[in-house]
């Protein structure tokens, strides 16, 4: 039969183990990784690699394409999260939804990467939220209403 166990017994059990690898840095022959960001109906494709900090979305600078303070600060996050500003050039092809969305999807592609090319880097973006795919959507129509939860007005004569 077996010993019981008091809790400072399973205390020092626990104080034995051995501190987890790290997994290995995803890097391509180009020295780049790569992830997919989502967002709403947006998906970026997106590879970061060693620079200056340039961030080049659909061919363009984010400065061009997000022309609002707001969205280009959303690409900035993980970086600062991570104490990265700078440091790393971004590549991004991005599609579908609109532009706020479209910046969600590269935030969450850039930091889904950060993560495959320096692993020590995942405590500090998921505490910040950034590893998360944010699922809200937008919710269906249904038959029988105008829109989702609109109903048709109602006449009663």
């Amino acid at each position: 039969m077996a010993e019981t166990q008091t809790l400072t017994d399973l205390k020092d059990l626990s104080g034995a183990a051995e501190p987890a690898e790290l997994p290995e840095p995803q890097i391509d022959a180009q020295g780049r990784s790569y992830a997919t960001g989502k967002r709403k109906d947006a998906v970026a494709r997106v590879w970061i690699k060693p620079g200056s900090g340039r961030i080049t979305v659909n061919g363009k600078d984010q400065q061009t394409y997000f022309a609002r303070p707001v969205l280009q600060m959303m690409l900035q996050q993980p970086f600062e999260a991570a104490q990265r500003v700078g440091q790393y050039d971004v590549y991004c092809t991005v599609a579908g939804g609109g532009l706020s969305g479209q910046a969600g999807a590269v935030r969450h592609g850039i930091s889904k990467a950060l993560t495959l090319y320096e692993p020590a880097l995942r405590p500090a973006l998921k505490s910040g939220g950034f590893l998360t795919r944010d699922s809200r959507t937008v919710e269906r129509k249904k038959y029988g209403r105008a829109k989702a939860r609109r109903s048709f007005q109602f006449s009663k004569r």
